[in-house]
């Protein structure tokens, strides 16, 4: 049987789960599918910032500096669960170097500067203030001395002249807020539907034919948006229209068991040039240091993982800059890498790509009734803005109005979350019987969606052997919030794998939670378990052996 709706999603990144939330609390009906899980491509392979593009500054892409620290802002207030402020230390090498080169970046060339001095960071820093005004929630930048820069962080390097502070914000759990971006719109329209683990099999330019788990799926849409990310041209090559509208490059990160290097940092980021003249950057990241990234040419997002040559790089770039720390492949406990979904782009030097979003359309034509929007490019703190931007020519095309904008639209444990977290906790402690501590531990996690999760808890949470998450927390979310895999949940619902934290006993554990909550056989529980294993110590460096000693 085949059903008719308003608009198919196809890809749940971050930009379509934001275009999903919005069109649903619109009253639009709405599907969103993807061939894995939420938020499980490029959008779990972030830097996790959510910053306003400062390097933007210099490319001329003002519009998108103007619209990121506004987003920025917005995200501090939306999502203060997950998004938290990040004070950034950039290293200043020199007084005047870099204005020349910068000015011809700005109009037009393709070449980046290699080094910006001091008179050119503080001309930036003033400019990125000016345009972060929109709803501030956080400091104005100041320019360090030297002697300051070496007092606030003695490994640094004696070379600096100078340094500049000024505030952006993090996302603790990328993934999560994809989840639960899908999760509101389900909650703001019942009628609409989201599909992980559910692939596109086939269309006679009418119906869209779907196969997941819960079978086979006939769709009739009147528009189709293509938010596939780097797979947007295999989607619609699919779909009957070959394209090449993605160029993607290759971002890789590792995060470091360092205790020495998280007291230097003392809660800031680094952003810096290495001595190549490209930029990183390395900041704490759930008791770890999360150092990145990279920017280089590539196009498989399907074998995509954080190479030796790029560990190499980024271990080199840390020795420079902070020469008073050793730095070796030891303190490495997790990679992860992804390909960013840019515009197919000439251009000689990855860097200078934009990023900046765009949706074309493909019309609709003989064979195919219904046109393709796609979603190029955009960065993750500019979701919301896309989304509504698209949403809002999507209404128009159903003949729809807006009801409600996003703009202060809390998301997910955002809703209703306390300003006093102290109060809070004492009050869900003694609603659950849970230790007061406990609950201030899930809402920092969880935001206020730890409520549910205390009240499943109890009075006596069962811990795992090797980390501070519970049997009843993960159970919770396994029933809760469409866990499909092993992955999903290790990977993308919890930070228990990215943090390194995560050990094979624990592992095993929570195959058996899975497996007792899904239904799963023994052989499909042994096979979540091994695939898993085998893909955290392949791709992602995970040692388990360490994590349960740790």
């Amino acid at each position: 049987m085949t059903q008719d709706i308003d608009v198919l999603i196809l890809g749940a990144g971050i930009n379509g789960a934001g275009l999903f939330r919005d069109l649903c609390e619109q009253g639009v009906n709405a599907v969103i599918v993807d061939k894995a899980d939420y938020g499980g491509g490029t959008s779990a392979a972030p830097s996790r910032l959510i910053h306003g593009g400062i390097k933007y500054l210099e490319t001329g892409e003002l519009r998108l500096v103007a619209q990121s620290t506004l987003e920025r802002n917005l995200l501090l207030k939306n999502a203060p669960h997950l998004v938290k402020p990040l004070p950034t230390v950039i290293p200043i090498f020199s007084w005047l170097r870099g204005i020349g080169p910068a000015l011809r970046t700005l109009m037009g060339s393709t070449t980046a500067p290699r080094s910006r001095g001091a008179v050119l960071m503080k001309a930036g820093l003033a400019m990125y203030d000016f345009y972060g005004r929109r709803h501030r929630v956080m400091p104005r930048h100041q320019l360090w001395s030297r002697a300051r820069a070496l007092r606030e962080i003695p490994p640094l390097t004696p070379r600096i002249k100078a340094a500049g502070q000024y505030y952006d914000a993090a996302v603790t759990l990328p993934e999560r807020l994809v989840w639960e971006l899908v999760a509101n719109g389900l909650r703001a329209n019942p009628a609409a539907r989201a599909l992980n683990h559910t692939a596109l099999t086939g269309t006679d330019g009418d119906v869209i034919h779907l196969t997941g788990p819960q079978g086979a799926l006939s769709l009739r849409p009147r528009i189709v948006v293509n938010a596939a990310g780097p797979w947007i041209d295999r989607v619609n090559t699919a779909l009957g229209v070959p394209t090449r509208m993605i160029g993607g490059t290759k971002g890789s990160h590792i995060l470091l068991d360092h205790p020495e290097l998280l007291a230097a940092l003392k809660g800031r980021m680094i952003y810096f040039e290495a001595d190549d003249g490209r930029i990183c950057l390395v900041f704490p990241y759930l008791d770890r240091a999360l150092v990145g990234s990279t920017d280089t040419r590539a196009d498989d997002p399907d074998d995509v993982a954080c190479d030796d040559a790029e560990v190499a790089y980024f271990l080199d770039a840390l020795r420079g800059l902070l020469p008073g720390l050793h730095f070796d492949d030891s303190q490495i406990v997790y990679a992860y890498s992804g390909i960013r979904p840019l515009p197919a782009s000439d251009a000689a030097n990855p860097g200078l790509i934009s990023r900046d979003h765009s949706a074309p359309e493909i019309a609709p034509d003989a064979n195919r009734r219904w046109p393709i929007i796609a979603l190029v490019g955009g960065k993750w703190t500019t979701f919301r803005g896309f989304a509504e931007e698209v949403a809002d020519d999507l209404l128009t095309r159903l003949n729809a109005s807006r009801r409600i904008a996003t703009d202060r639209l809390p998301i997910g444990g955002g809703r209703d979350y306390p300003a006093d977290a102290g109060a809070w906790s004492d009050d869900a402690a003694r609603r659950t019987l849970a230790a007061p501590a406990r609950a201030r531990h899930l809402l920092a996690r969880y935001g206020t969606t730890a409520a549910a999760i205390l009240a499943a808890e109890g009075a006596a949470p069962i811990m795992l052997a090797d980390s501070d998450h519970s049997e009843q927390e993960l159970g919770w979310i396994i029933r809760n919030e469409q866990v499909g895999t092993l992955a999903d949940l290790v990977m993308r619902r919890t930070a228990l794998a990215v943090t390194g934290h995560l050990s094979a006993r624990d592992l095993a554990r929570i195959a058996d939670l899975c497996a007792a909550a899904l239904d799963w056989d023994a052989a499909r529980r042994d096979r979540e378990l091994r695939e898993t294993q085998a893909m955290l110590l392949t791709r992602h460096r995970l040692r388990m052996d360490q994590a349960a000693s740790a």
